[in-house]
């Protein structure tokens, strides 16, 4: 059987310390060819991984020969264009989080991929998280009865190495593009439920430029009536990091689950005690390639869909900010 070809767009830090081995880990995958603006930086991404060819113009590299599916991980800014350039060559797209900057553009990427007929997907690792996983299976299978509420701690100190354009770039879209649309994804894929109303106070304490938010703490009314918390933050260094849902009948609460790496537990608590559900972990970007690449042949869908990408933007979104800060 053919390998299936991938191009990385971007020679990004998640290209680099997940992606390049989650591809070549699926064992019918190849990566022919990076594409960055920077042709110093392809090149020397192209040799760190022994990658045969690097791009500075996407479409040369969409005519690459046997490229077949694109990784977008470029800044935010650029992934509707480089989606819809990508749909247009016929080649399949994962794109990384957040699917694009506003409601209307995702929804063209969407429409766009449907049109030319090939697979959409959104790199939300979270919800290939064996741990996430796992809380889904409870909370179906009724273990902690109706969830009622849910408290989400993903604040974190922003490492050094990543504080680049999140920091100073207005297109980043600060602690809440970067963060809160994991949780919102993450949420919907535990509780099978829609965000239906979200409010949010956002601050900037002097760690980005004027304006962009670094911390954010937010109320979400899901339509199956579960009212969630959510913490998020650039600047939180000891802060824990879990996902707790408190339901008519227990308790789940997975601790150091909110990572890009496979870790974490969880335990189960109701009137009969306190249980340790065990969790077979797995690196959470091959999981999310290898759904993707079934998807392009026909066997199912990727693990998030563009349509989950869309569904990121919540409904009757009310933001607030410190009066010091730039409005939206």
């Amino acid at each position: 059987m053919k390998k299936i070809g991938w191009i990385l767009v971007g020679a990004s830090t998640v290209a680099r310390e997940w992606m390049v081995d989650a591809i070549r880990q699926q064992g019918d995958a190849e990566v022919l060819a990076v594409v960055s603006r920077d042709a110093a930086r392809g090149a020397a991404f192209a040799e760190q991984f022994g990658i045969a060819a690097s791009y500075t113009d996407l479409d040369a590299a969409l005519a690459h020969p046997g490229a077949d599916a694109v990784y977008i991980s470029t800044t935010n800014e650029w992934h509707m264009a480089q989606t819809l350039q990508a749909a247009r060559a016929g080649k399949h797209v994962l794109c990384e989080k957040p699917l694009a900057l506003n409601l209307d553009d995702a929804r063209r990427m969407v429409d766009g991929c449907a049109e030319a007929g090939v697979v959409l997907g959104i790199n939300h690792h979270l919800r290939n998280a064996a741990s996430h996983g796992k809380v889904r299976e409870l909370i179906r299978a009724g273990e902690i009865g109706q969830p009622l509420y849910c408290r989400v701690l993903h604040a974190n100190n922003l490492p050094q190495h990543l504080r680049g354009w999140r920091l100073d770039a207005p297109e980043s879209g600060g602690v809440t593009l970067d963060m809160f649309v994991h949780d919102v994804d993450t949420l919907r894929f535990l509780l099978d439920a829609e965000p239906r109303h979200v409010t949010a106070c956002a601050t900037s304490g002097g760690m980005t430029v004027a304006g962009l938010e670094e911390g954010l703490m937010a109320v979400i009314e899901f339509d199956n009536g579960t009212l969630v918390q959510v913490h998020d933050a650039f600047n939180a260094p000891h802060s824990l990091s879990g996902v707790e849902i408190i339901g008519t009948k227990g308790t789940i609460f997975a601790t150091g689950v909110m990572t890009q790496r496979p870790v974490g537990s969880i335990t189960l608590t109701r009137d009969s005690g306190k249980v340790d559900i065990p969790v077979g972990h797995e690196n959470l970007y091959v999981r999310s390639v290898r759904a993707f690449q079934r998807a392009m042949r026909g066997e199912g869908q990727p693990a998030a869909t563009g349509d989950d990408g869309m569904r990121g933007w919540p409904p009757h979104w009310r933001h607030s900010r410190p009066a010091a800060a730039t409005s939206a």
